[in-house]
């Protein structure tokens, strides 16, 4: 492995608060890995926080709520943003995307923190292996339009 896509896997685990798999021959996921997470997420210039909230903003303005729970469980697991931060950035991006995309990432927070508050009264604290299988399958097919299948 060589240290762009090296570096882009660790990279892309730190964003995404888990273990992805280096998938082989998929060219989407090849350029994920080299130049999304090797390149644009490892400058100089942004921290972790301010490339969270421009990606939730992204993903909120194009009205998909799946990635921005990914987005929102990761910030949430790496102290990036709280929610309470979170929910004022739904009210803030409200006035700027419409109130149906705005509450679609409230009550995607909403959503991610209600997992999480049952998953800590469980005594859980930590996602699955299903949660985890659930998460990995949902950023592959976002970078690569393909699955992971289980082994």
């Amino acid at each position: 492995m060589d240290d762009v896509r090296r570096k882009g896997l660790e990279k892309m685990n730190e964003v995404y608060g888990w273990e992805m798999p280096d998938i082989q021959g998929d060219p989407y996921f090849d350029l994920t890995v080299e130049h999304l997470f090797g390149t644009i997420w490892t400058r100089p210039g942004l921290s972790m926080r301010d490339k969270r909230m421009l990606t939730l903003t992204a993903v909120t303005a194009l009205g998909n709520s799946d990635l921005a729970e990914i987005q929102i469980n990761a910030a949430l697991a790496n102290e990036e943003l709280t929610v309470s931060e979170l929910k004022e950035m739904a009210v803030f991006l409200t006035h700027y995307l419409g109130f149906p995309l705005g509450s679609k990432l409230d009550g995607a927070v909403s959503k991610v923190a209600k997992q999480r508050q049952k998953a800590a009264e469980k005594g859980a604290g930590k996602d699955t292996a299903e949660d985890k299988r659930a998460n990995v399958n949902a950023a592959v097919r976002m970078h690569s339009g393909g699955t992971v299948h289980d082994e």
